[in-house]
């Protein structure tokens, strides 16, 4: 059994995939940190196009070329657990209360299309990586850009909630 096999999604699968094959070459990692350049994302269509990914259907090559960039440039040898929203409240000292980050969150909340997100990520996603508190999970974000041309409100409802949520205590009555 591969180690792809054994993932639950399809984001955990490329995420996995991903980060073996960056730890295994230096140039490929290279390659893969320029996915989310439009003029260098070729470069990364061979190891996206072994992973199946339809390289046709922006859509489907945007994110998976945004989250390779984005786990290259980390050097991370495994994926975080947080979300995008709380992600980018741990960049600020404020957390959610920060103006800067409610600004940032509200522009990708404002993205129509999983062409536009994918564009709005590539400089949160860097910003994370290096002022980030708490490691993103890349596979949940894959999944949910994967999914967002059709649950676009619920993804962005889950963004927003991740960021804004607070942990409250409950009092037995």
């Amino acid at each position: 059994m591969t180690e792809a096999s054994r993932c639950r999604s399809r984001g955990e699968g490329f995420v996995a995939f991903a980060l073996k094959r960056c730890q295994q070459d230096k140039g490929e990692a290279a390659r893969l940190r320029r996915a989310d350049n439009p003029a260098t994302e070729y470069q990364s269509w061979e190891t996206l196009s072994a992973f199946g990914v339809d390289l046709e259907k922006p859509w489907e090559r945007l994110p998976f070329a945004c989250i390779a960039a984005s786990l290259a440039r980390s050097k991370r040898e495994l994926d975080g657990d947080c979300g995008i929203g709380r992600a980018l409240s741990g960049c600020y000292e404020e957390g959610n209360e920060s103006d800067q980050a409610r600004a940032r969150l509200r522009r990708l909340l404002a993205c129509d299309s999983v062409e536009e997100a994918c564009r709005i990520l590539r400089p949160l996603l860097n910003l994370i990586d290096s002022r980030g508190r708490y490691p993103l999970n890349h596979a949940r974000l894959l999944d949910e850009l994967l999914r967002f041309h059709w649950n676009e409100q619920n993804i962005k409802a889950r963004w927003a909630q991740n960021f804004y949520r607070r942990t409250v205590d409950v009092q037995p009555s």
